[in-house]
């Protein structure tokens, strides 16, 4: 099954079915896209969790597998978010379980072959006393082999430069199911456009809580781009922006997005509320696409789109159709 060396003709969205949080990665001569579908999203899983696409060209998916055998119930109900790592021979699916909005917890499940079944590996990625509620892990392999994980986290502390809410962080990986080492934080929020709800009643206390989650690292001329997706998922003001850095380890700097996200926006007419967002290498091998979910104009449904990713004098952007 031999991959065309073309671009895609791309009309969005790739996938009709609700299909959020789309990660892609290539293996052999196929494409794989793992998401959150309906059922993760809304706690009423029954039977394996997160729906697995395939396709040969990036724009006509099938669906192809459910992925991960159900852990234990007591985590949680709502699955968010997994990204898939291909390493020693494995497949690991990283992702997030938890009760809705709290007790968020990081795991990671391995499997002989890209479809599954996954088995999770039985324990938590961090530390549940230290950090309560993460989401949106991806893994990051630099070009020296170390690998990274990344992910979103919730912060207390406000400062004139930064706001309480959901930030990035980043540890380094001692085996593809453990973690080593200090956190370090990549990203906070500090614009208006990233405010998710105001007077939002988290932790015993009434916050003006922002939000930055959906890391995806990218390496481009030599510089690390952290992009991410800011505001909240549920509206038309969600977008995709990015943070810079010389190092995996950062430090990050998103300075520059203060009036909004600038890689990928609401477009009347054409994409509404995209975000969390992964990069995949066309069939030609040479075009970078940025995909990511968008909202269909009714907003019941969260659905896989892709555009083109071009690397400007001003940084990158996302081209939409």
């Amino acid at each position: 099954m031999a991959i065309a060396s073309a671009k895609p003709a791309i009309i969005n969205p790739v996938y009709g079915s609700y299909f959020a949080d789309p990660f892609v990665w290539k293996h052999n001569d196929a494409y794989y896209a793992i998401g959150t579908g309906i059922a993760e999203a809304t706690g009423r899983i029954v039977g394996k969790v997160f729906p697995i696409l395939r396709s040969t060209d990036l724009v006509n998916w099938e669906f192809a597998s459910s992925a991960l055998l159900h852990p234990d119930p007591q985590f949680g109900t709502h699955f968010w978010a997994p990204a898939v790592a291909y390493a020693e021979g494995k497949f690991y699916l990283y992702y997030s379980v938890g009760h809705e909005d709290k007790n968020h917890q990081l795991r990671v499940a391995t499997s002989d072959t890209p479809l599954g079944p996954y088995l999770d590996s039985a324990k938590s990625l961090l530390d549940l006393a230290d950090c309560p509620f993460a989401i949106d892990p991806h893994p990051f392999q630099d070009y020296d082999g170390n690998w990274y994980l990344f992910y979103a986290r919730d912060f207390l502390d406000v400062s004139p430069r930064v706001r309480a809410g959901t930030g990035l962080a980043v540890m380094k990986m001692k085996t593809m199911t453990s973690l080593a080492g200090k956190e370090t934080v990549i990203l906070r929020a500090r614009s208006d456009w990233q405010r998710f709800q105001a007077l939002r009643q988290m932790y015993g206390r009434i916050w003006d809580w922002h939000t930055l989650e959906g890391p995806c690292v990218y390496k481009h001329d030599g510089r690390y781009y952290c992009f991410y997706s800011g505001g909240r998922w549920e509206t038309e003001n969600y977008g995709v922006d990015y943070g810079i850095a010389n190092q995996a380890l950062g430090p990050y700097s998103d300075e520059g997005n203060e009036s909004g996200p600038r890689v990928l926006r609401t477009i009347s007419g054409c994409v509404l509320g995209p975000g969390h967002n992964s990069i995949i290498l066309a069939p030609d091998g040479k075009t970078e696409y940025l995909v990511y979910h968008a909202w269909e104009q009714e907003m019941s449904n969260r659905q896989m789109c892709l555009a083109q990713l071009v690397w400007t004098n001003n940084g990158p952007r996302a081209f939409t159709r």
